[in-house]
């Protein structure tokens, strides 16, 4: 792995592309993000991290066909790698850990 962590807007984006399967395009990707995170990177913010997450091992892509639906215009999917599954469950496990061990000082916290 080069470069195991993961940032927020990188964590949000892997998790993105799981839910979206084989619709994991950077405009559903943007789309996904805004309804389940209220997230609304610029399309080059989203660009350079999909970028960025691919030189990390993390995604790979590929390029479809093109479709009469985008006129011709071919579209790039992604897929989250193995590198990133792992990566996905380290700050998974990282977190709960966290959150647990607050959890364990009995801590008086309102949720909201």
């Amino acid at each position: 792995m080069k470069d195991g962590k993961l940032g927020e807007l990188e964590e949000l984006i892997l998790l993105t592309v799981v839910f979206l399967q084989e619709d994991a395009y950077n405009v559903r990707i943007r789309e996904e993000l805004k309804a389940q995170a209220n997230r609304l990177p610029t399309m080059g913010a989203l660009y350079t991290a999909l970028t960025r997450l691919e030189k990390k091992g993390f995604l790979s892509s590929e390029m479809t066909g093109a479709e009469d639906i985008r006129e011709g215009r071919r579209k790039r999917v992604y897929e989250v790698t193995s590198l990133g599954k792992e990566a996905l469950h380290e700050a998974h496990r990282l977190r709960n850990k966290l959150w647990n061990q607050i959890a364990q000082l009995n801590l008086d916290w309102n949720h909201g």
